[in-house]
Protein backbone atom coordinates (compact mmCIF):
# COMPACT_ATOMS: atom_id res chain seq x y z
CA UNK A 1 0.00 0.00 0.00
CA UNK A 2 1.67 3.64 -0.49
CA UNK A 3 1.17 6.42 1.26
CA UNK A 4 0.79 10.39 0.08
CA UNK A 5 1.81 12.95 2.51
CA UNK A 6 -0.84 15.76 3.25
CA UNK A 7 0.64 19.39 4.67
CA UNK A 8 -0.26 17.34 8.16
CA UNK A 9 2.63 16.66 9.37
CA UNK A 10 1.32 13.14 11.34
CA UNK A 11 -0.78 12.22 8.68
CA UNK A 12 -0.36 10.37 5.61
CA UNK A 13 -3.29 9.21 3.05
CA UNK A 14 -3.40 5.64 1.57
CA UNK A 15 -4.18 4.63 -2.03
CA UNK A 16 -7.91 5.04 -1.61
CA UNK A 17 -7.82 8.30 0.50
CA UNK A 18 -8.27 6.81 4.05
CA UNK A 19 -6.58 9.41 6.31
CA UNK A 20 -3.74 7.05 8.72
CA UNK A 21 -1.46 8.75 11.85
CA UNK A 22 1.95 8.31 10.12
CA UNK A 23 4.12 5.46 11.42
CA UNK A 24 1.12 3.71 13.16
CA UNK A 25 -1.49 1.16 11.33
CA UNK A 26 -4.06 3.97 13.16
CA UNK A 27 -6.66 5.12 10.74
CA UNK A 28 -7.42 9.28 12.27
CA UNK A 29 -10.86 8.20 12.06
CA UNK A 30 -10.19 5.54 14.75
CA UNK A 31 -8.37 8.04 17.10
CA UNK A 32 -11.62 10.56 16.18
CA UNK A 33 -14.27 7.66 17.40
CA UNK A 34 -12.38 7.37 20.45
CA UNK A 35 -12.28 11.00 21.09
CA UNK A 36 -15.82 11.38 20.15
CA UNK A 37 -17.17 8.81 22.50
CA UNK A 38 -15.57 9.51 25.34
CA UNK A 39 -14.46 13.36 25.25
CA UNK A 40 -10.96 12.43 25.93
CA UNK A 41 -8.38 15.50 25.89
CA UNK A 42 -5.77 14.98 23.77
CA UNK A 43 -3.38 14.19 26.65
CA UNK A 44 -5.85 11.54 28.07
CA UNK A 45 -5.93 9.89 24.20
CA UNK A 46 -2.06 10.08 24.59
CA UNK A 47 -2.03 8.04 27.65
CA UNK A 48 -4.91 5.83 26.17
CA UNK A 49 -2.70 4.87 22.94
CA UNK A 50 1.04 5.68 24.83
CA UNK A 51 2.18 4.74 21.13
CA UNK A 52 0.94 8.12 19.76
CA UNK A 53 2.50 11.01 20.56
CA UNK A 54 1.00 14.27 21.50
CA UNK A 55 2.30 15.64 18.13
CA UNK A 56 0.72 12.97 16.33
CA UNK A 57 -2.35 12.91 18.52
CA UNK A 58 -2.53 17.06 17.77
CA UNK A 59 -1.58 16.26 14.12
CA UNK A 60 -4.85 13.90 13.29
CA UNK A 61 -7.31 15.57 15.24
CA UNK A 62 -6.48 19.15 13.08
CA UNK A 63 -6.81 17.01 10.16
CA UNK A 64 -10.22 15.64 11.18
CA UNK A 65 -11.68 19.48 12.05
CA UNK A 66 -10.45 20.43 8.69
CA UNK A 67 -12.03 17.25 6.94
CA UNK A 68 -15.29 16.82 9.81
CA UNK A 69 -17.73 17.12 6.90
CA UNK A 70 -16.63 14.08 5.13
CA UNK A 71 -15.59 11.99 7.99
CA UNK A 72 -18.96 13.03 9.65
CA UNK A 73 -20.48 11.78 6.35
CA UNK A 74 -18.70 8.40 6.22
CA UNK A 75 -19.40 7.64 9.77
CA UNK A 76 -23.22 8.38 9.32
CA UNK A 77 -23.03 6.65 5.98
CA UNK A 78 -21.21 3.37 7.58
CA UNK A 79 -24.02 3.53 10.67
CA UNK A 80 -26.71 3.67 8.15
CA UNK A 81 -25.25 0.41 6.83
CA UNK A 82 -24.82 -1.23 9.78
CA UNK A 83 -28.48 -0.43 10.73
CA UNK A 84 -29.62 -1.78 7.70
CA UNK A 85 -27.63 -4.82 7.90
CA UNK A 86 -28.58 -5.53 11.29
CA UNK A 87 -32.24 -5.22 10.19
CA UNK A 88 -31.89 -7.69 7.36
CA UNK A 89 -29.92 -10.32 9.57
CA UNK A 90 -32.23 -12.55 11.15
CA UNK A 91 -32.07 -12.89 14.68
CA UNK A 92 -29.75 -15.30 16.43
CA UNK A 93 -31.55 -17.77 19.06
CA UNK A 94 -29.36 -17.30 21.70
CA UNK A 95 -29.49 -13.52 21.16
CA UNK A 96 -33.33 -13.77 21.99
CA UNK A 97 -32.69 -15.63 24.73
CA UNK A 98 -30.18 -13.53 26.62
CA UNK A 99 -32.86 -10.60 26.10
CA UNK A 100 -35.74 -12.33 27.36
CA UNK A 101 -34.31 -13.58 30.76
CA UNK A 102 -35.05 -11.34 33.91
CA UNK A 103 -31.90 -9.19 34.99
CA UNK A 104 -31.32 -9.64 38.92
Amino acid sequence: MAFVETRYEHVLLDDTQVAYIAGTSMKVIELVIAWQAYGWSPEELHFQYPQLALGQIHSALAYYWDHQAVFDTATHNQLAQVDALRGSTPAVPLAARVRSRPRS
